[in-house]
């Protein structure tokens, strides 16, 4: 059995996957991945996901140059969530310019933004 059939691909063919940074253990982003992506993430060590949005695959940097270099790849006991342990190239995770997309924290019934942005999103893309 190759390993991609033991993931637990939801309906459309798709499984979450969590980013986390690999020195410091904080969770960088959110995505997708089809089996495509995953085979690719493994083969060349850098981040694809798929993007549900332009229904195609992406390759994390492509545009910014902000890649994620794999380090682990991991499974969750139910085997229908993948961690992928990286290297943050460049230091931003986020489109918004910001380390990672977790930037808004609940606090008193409001959403703070407690993550300045390290970069203008408009210098990146």
């Amino acid at each position: 059995m190759n390993w991609l059939d033991e993931v637990n691909w939801d309906n459309n063919g798709l499984v979450p996957v969590i980013a986390q940074e690999y020195d410091t253990g904080r969770i960088l982003m959110f995505a997708w991945m089809n089996r495509e992506a995953l085979q690719l993430t493994y083969d060349t060590k850098q981040a694809v996901y798929w993007s549900r949005s332009r229904n195609k695959l992406w390759r994390k940097g492509e545009e910014s140059g902000h890649t994620q270099h794999v380090h682990e790849i991991r499974i969750d006991c139910d085997e229908d969530v993948v961690l992928i342990k990286v290297e943050q190239v460049g230091g931003i995770a986020c489109h918004t310019g910001r380390h990672n997309c977790f930037f808004k924290k609940l606090e008193n019934d409001h959403w703070l933004i407690d993550q300045p942005i390290l970069k203008d999103p408009k210098d990146i893309y």
